[in-house]
């Protein structure tokens, strides 16, 4: 019997689209996680760190570079990025129990959490120090802190710094070290006198100077550069995979340069 050649035309445009089809469904595909079985992905944030994480002027709508890179990964793995504003120093905790996903909040990433914690790096940021504007105690070297007071926010790496050269350079003129919540607390305890430094992220420390009318300014700016790290459950390993695609995928379009971009964070770029 003789088939039609309208038949036979139709039966191959057929078996080319669903070929086409299954190719694009290869091509969309998206690592998935348990954690993300809801559509949702809950970041644990300290959202008062500019610019790395904190809310816009006069709303509750979080901005900045931790904000931005994570919305731009959950939606590459089609999920809702939804964040919970919380201490930092409660951030570990509440991963491990559950009530999060994942933290993004400027963790620079230590020894000591990796012990608690997984981090999938993504920037590099090191420590400046803030100074009211005219640098009248001179500091000019972390071995210049010996003697002062230091405002810190509790909990940070800067910190373990202070604590650090306390035991060495300062043993014999121990720096009065001064713990806030968050960082804008001990920003405006240099700003009203009550400290002669604040240590912080560079970033931010660059970030609290142009925005103080010069009030404050930087005296020394990225020293002991160390990554920032997404932190996720040990036992997350396929949350982790997912995130690390996702990260690696913003790298290759471009779109991660242009969050760093964005946020005049370049120089931190982990590419």
């Amino acid at each position: 019997m003789r088939i039609p050649w309208q038949f036979l035309l139709a039966v191959a445009a057929f078996v080319m689209v669903a070929f086409v089809a299954a190719a694009c469904d290869d091509e969309d595909e998206r690592p998935t996680a348990p954690e993300l079985a809801n559509g949702v992905l809950r970041v644990g944030s300290d959202i008062a760190y500019a610019p790395i994480e904190f809310f816009e002027v006069g709303s509750q709508r979080p901005i900045g570079l931790d904000i931005d890179l994570a919305e731009a990964m959950a939606d590459w793995l089609r999920v809702k990025a939804e964040f919970q504003n919380m201490g930092f120093d409660d951030l570990i905790t509440a991963l491990q129990n559950g009530e999060i996903d994942v933290i993004m909040s400027a963790m620079t990433i230590t020894p000591d959490r990796s012990q608690e914690i997984d981090f999938i790096p993504y920037l590099n940021a090191g420590t400046g120090i803030l100074v009211a504007a005219g640098n009248r105690e001179g500091i000019l070297a972390l071995e210049d802190l010996c003697g002062l007071r230091v405002a810190v926010q509790g909990d940070t790496i800067q910190v373990a710094q202070v604590s650090a050269l306390n035991e060495g350079a300062c043993a014999d003129n121990q720096i009065d070290l001064l713990t806030f919540s968050e960082n804008p607390l001990a920003v405006e305890q240099l700003r009203v006198g009550g400290a002669d430094a604040v240590l912080a992220d560079d970033p931010v420390v660059v970030n609290a100077a142009s925005l103080s009318e010069g009030r404050l300014e930087v005296a020394v700016s990225a020293f002991e550069p160390a990554p920032y790290g997404i932190g996720v459950r040990k036992e997350s390993s396929a949350l982790r995979a997912a995130l690390q695609e996702a990260l690696q995928r913003l790298i290759d379009n471009g779109t991660y340069a242009d969050i760093l971009e964005e946020w005049n964070l370049t120089s931190g770029s982990f590419e």
